[in-house]
């Protein structure tokens, strides 16, 4: 009898349908009932695990149920039930990035602090305020660093190899274990998801240069574990971000329906290595007056030294075409942050000229090893592009591109601390850059110590003498961080109401702080 794996998770809803996924034991038929409504789909098969993604519609508010060949697999004894809401607006987006997903008792408690998308979960539990969306925007799992189940799971299958997810398997067995944690089981089976990779759901400074990817392909196990990383990621969390139309005309998803399998996804996932214009993992969303733009800003580099871009000429083309006003608010989600503290970000674009040559070739090796061991990977090291799109958002804030919106956020995580930019600009602020990391890996005390002092005091004043010495172009903008930082676990809410936006930062036991944000000012509500 087939049982769940893992799931159901909802993910694409709109105000007519809704998207369910699951993973299954063996294959079958996946029903998703809700109340008259009622789609049913074959399951397809990826190396052996056993997927189905079922489109059901949906004219209201209305509790789901899935059956598999037939028996009822949920909802689940002792929990509320999934109740799915049409979704044509957003009032409130709850977002995060960076989750371990390491035991919930004291020990890892102590070293890992408490994980705030379960506790998150529990709470909602309970109450019948959600948000209308969830925004992962990166690191859902860590494929290098393993918890200690998933290293007992590799040992019991290989005996070579790093202590790191390598082939597809693994990376199913990672992802089972960070989403089959009861709470945050039901709250990703209750809230839609969308979600983004950043390095960690590959490896740690993935793509950060061309030289890191010829190091990289030096390695023996690498080729097998980014063609299982890309494959994994397009079946776990690329699908569900599809609206059902570009879904089913999607030429993997309909060679993997019909039983063409392992070689298809293998296939296409090298190619989206090889070639990043062969594919496209950002996306856009329009809710009512809400623009959502969600980019890839890991496999859409252009890495060539004295070319380097953080997306390519297509992916910028596209990106450009939807970053426009005439709505209420725009909003971008990048798993890196755009406005960095301005000392790191001048640091990061003085390393990128120095790798490409700016002090000769002695400096530019130097400097690629620099680059990668502080992790100088930022738009800011990309800084061409960051100059672009600085001039598309003030172009988008000043009513060149269609009328201004309310407010335009970027939403970031990766740097495991939690803050606010806001550019400073005639006119009244409008842009702003909030970041939320981490859910769960937080920085030990030393190296929070250590980042306060190179983020937020050293760089500022080395990063603008090397600026300086270097005859580095000024940014095209100017900006200040405004809140934080801040260094527990936590998770961040975006109200949005006409005319303005509230962000809250929350830890697992309470808001750590709030602003109003409006065309003209930020309003503090809480301390």
């Amino acid at each position: 009898m087939p049982e769940l794996v893992l799931g159901p998770l909802l993910r694409h809803t709109d105000g007519a349908s809704a998207t369910i996924w699951v993973e299954t034991t063996e294959p079958c038929t996946v029903t998703v009932r809700a109340g008259k409504a009622c789609s049913e789909e074959r399951t397809f098969t990826v190396h052996g695990h056993h997927y189905a993604i079922v489109d059901v519609g949906i004219d209201g508010p209305v509790a789901y149920g899935v059956e598999l060949d037939g028996q009822s697999v949920w909802p689940v004894e002792e929990t509320p039930p999934s109740v799915i809401r049409p979704l044509t607006e957003v009032r409130q987006i709850v977002y995060g990035t960076c989750r371990t997903s390491v035991p919930h008792d004291e020990p890892y408690v102590r070293t890992h602090g408490v994980d705030v998308l379960h506790s998150y979960g529990q709470q909602l539990m309970g109450s019948g305020d959600r948000p209308d969306l969830i925004l992962m925007l990166g690191d859902q799992v860590y494929a290098d660093e393993l918890t200690p189940d998933m290293k007992e799971f590799i040992a019991g299958r290989r005996d070579d190899g790093p202590q790191e997810v390598v082939d597809y398997d693994e990376y199913a067995e990672l992802y089972r274990q960070a989403w089959c944690d009861p709470p945050v089981r039901w709250l990703l089976a209750t809230v839609p998801t969308l979600m983004m990779f950043d390095d960690h759901d590959i490896r740690d400074d993935w793509n950060t240069s061309q030289a890191w990817r010829e190091q990289m392909d030096q390695v023996p196990w690498w080729r097998q574990r980014i063609v299982a990383g890309l494959g994994s990621y397009f079946v776990y969390q690329h699908l569900g971000n599809l609206p059902p139309a570009e879904r089913e005309s999607d030429p993997v998803l309909a060679a993997l329906k019909a039983g063409e399998g392992d070689a298809v996804l293998d296939a296409f996932a090298k190619r989206a290595d090889d070639d990043a214009d062969s594919v496209r993992w950002s996306y856009h969303r329009d809710f009512g007056d809400t623009r959502l733009i969600v980019v890839d800003s890991r496999n859409a580099r252009m890495l060539e030294p004295g070319q380097r871009r953080m997306m390519d000429t297509n992916e910028w083309r596209w990106f450009e075409e939807h970053a426009t006003g005439d709505v209420g608010h725009l909003i971008i989600g990048s798993s890196l942050p755009i406005l960095l503290p301005s000392g790191i970000h001048h640091v990061e674009s003085w390393n990128e000229a120095v790798c490409d040559g700016l002090w000769g070739k002695w400096f530019a090796a130097w400097g690629e090893r620099v680059r990668q061991f502080l992790d100088l990977e930022h738009w800011g090291a990309f800084r061409r592009s960051f100059e672009d799109l600085a001039r598309v958002l003030v172009d988008v804030a000043s009513g060149n591109r269609g009328r201004p919106p309310a407010t335009i956020l970027l939403l970031s995580g990766d740097v495991h601390y939690s803050y606010m930019a806001s550019v400073r600009r005639k006119g009244g602020g409008r842009i702003h850059q909030v970041v939320c990391s981490p859910i769960r890996n937080p920085l030990s005390r030393t190296l929070r110590f250590s980042n306060i002092v190179a983020s937020f005091g050293l760089a500022g004043l080395v990063g603008r003498l090397l600026g300086w010495v270097s005859r580095i172009p000024k940014p095209p903008i100017r900006w200040k961080i405004t809140k934080g930082p801040w260094f527990p676990n936590m998770m961040a809410s975006v109200r949005l109401r006409e005319g303005e936006a509230t962000v809250t930062w929350f830890t697992h036991e309470k808001d750590l702080d709030s602003i109003r944000l409006t065309p003209k000012v930020g309003k503090r509500l809480t301390e």
